[in-house]
């Protein structure tokens, strides 16, 4: 496999060496009550295929930081989870073979299997905390700095959805902080290189009067937008995003009808209700 390639696999690998380690150190504690005898050959295989699986999630990461590593600003974090990983693999190299001498002392009946044991247990639960410190950090990659993204043959729409949600994330934290105009300018971008995103043509829309103020031009990117009809909720929320910009031109009775037909169509909608509440126009129960 080339190596580039295999770093696409680096999740699936990772996941399988944390899990089987994390199982064959519970099968060692458990092998001390001295009550389950499977436990302690149970603990010595499954730690020793986690170990095995560590290498290849080692390798993998390896394969995988180079493009990485690339993206501005994120080389510290990749250098540091590599360097955990690494420790971790090595640690559990170490718990191998304490739990292969257990196993054997075990086999025996040698009166150093439990005090081997007890090393084996105590060892391994220092790897896991190793472990858990590097997937600790492979987890910020991926969610502090979207590491991975592309990384698979072929995978450009991810490349693309990575795009909408920064450009949607980093516009929520300009609302918040007051920035409205930069907000918009953000959505627009992504609009413009995303024409076929229905939702992101209706956030577009509903920011256009919601921040811009103008819902005019709103009203003309509702009117552009071809709303799935087997799409309950798109058509709810492109609904709800025309009445908003009616009632925000002045145009109440306008937005009432819109609001009603929606009702009509859709009873049970409770943001529909809710609006027409709002406005003073909700439709006496029957």
């Amino acid at each position: 496999m080339h190596t580039y390639a295999m770093g696409a696999y680096h999740p699936q690998l990772v996941h399988f060496a944390i899990a089987l380690v994390f199982a064959g150190v519970g099968f060692r504690l458990l092998s001390l009550w001295g009550r389950a005898g499977f436990a302690g050959p149970a603990a010595t295989t499954l730690i020793l295929v986690g170990t095995i699986a560590s290498f290849a999630a080692v390798q993998s990461g390896t394969a995988a930081h180079a493009p990485v590593e690339r993206i501005p600003g994120v080389r510290p974090a990749v250098v540091d989870h590599e360097a955990w990983g690494e420790r971790a693999r090595n640690t559990f190299v170490i718990v191998s073979l304490v739990e292969l001498a257990a196993l054997g002392l075990t086999w025996r009946r040698h009166p150093l299997a439990r005090p081997v044991s007890l090393a084996a247990a105590a060892i391994g639960a220092a790897g896991l905390v190793v472990m858990y410190q590097a997937a600790d950090r492979g987890g910020k990659l991926v969610y502090s700095y979207a590491g991975g993204i592309g990384m698979r043959a072929g995978d450009a729409e991810g490349v693309n959805r990575l795009f909408v949600a920064g450009a949607y994330s980093q516009a929520m934290q300009d609302m918040r902080n007051g920035q409205n105009d930069d907000a918009m300018t953000l959505i627009n971008l992504a609009a413009a290189r995303f024409p076929a995103n229905f939702d992101l043509q209706l956030l577009a829309a509903e920011w256009t009067t919601d921040l811009l103020g103008d819902p005019a031009a709103a009203l003309r990117r509702l009117d552009a937008l071809s709303i799935p009809q087997n799409d309950t909720g798109a058509r709810i929320r492109a609904g709800l995003a025309r009445a908003s910009a009616l009632a925000s031109q002045g145009n109440a009775d306008g937005a009432r009808a819109v609001l009603q037909t929606l009702q009509g169509e859709f009873p049970d909608s409770t943001p529909v209700k809710r609006r027409l509440e709002e406005m003073g126009a909700a439709t006496p129960a029957k």
